[in-house]
């Protein structure tokens, strides 16, 4: 197993939820994991080995793809990315609104409802 495989496993044990939205013709479009947590979200979109952007933003924002405020941001290579996410602390408990989840697109048309872990 490569570092980048044990990233991912990583993540799944952390919790976060993934979704594999699809453009138009069906083509997977990104792997893209979600953790909602502590009141924030964080969120990894993986488009190829060089090629990835994640994201932590309150857990109040509307729209997690495009959001208006951000709290931490890194794009770049996968690996970088997902090990730069993994080493965030935990926000400090009423630093950030609570939250009980957030929707994600699953395909066009399509989304799917992340509950939010501890």
């Amino acid at each position: 197993m490569d570092d980048f495989d044990a990233q991912l496993r990583e993540l799944i044990a952390r919790g976060f939820s993934f979704a594999h939205p699809r453009d138009a013709t069906g083509e997977v479009a990104a792997v893209v994991g979600v953790r909602v947590h502590h009141g924030v979200v964080d969120v990894v979109q993986i488009y190829g080995e060089h090629d990835a952007d994640a994201t932590r933003i309150p857990g109040d924002e509307m729209d997690i793809f495009f959001p208006y405020k951000v709290f931490w941001r890194a794009s770049g290579s996968s690996a970088e990315v997902v090990k730069e996410l993994l080493a965030l602390p935990d926000p400090e408990p009423g630093d950030v609104p609570k939250v009980n989840g957030c929707w994600v697109p699953a395909r066009p048309g399509r989304s799917k409802w992340l509950s939010a872990s501890a």
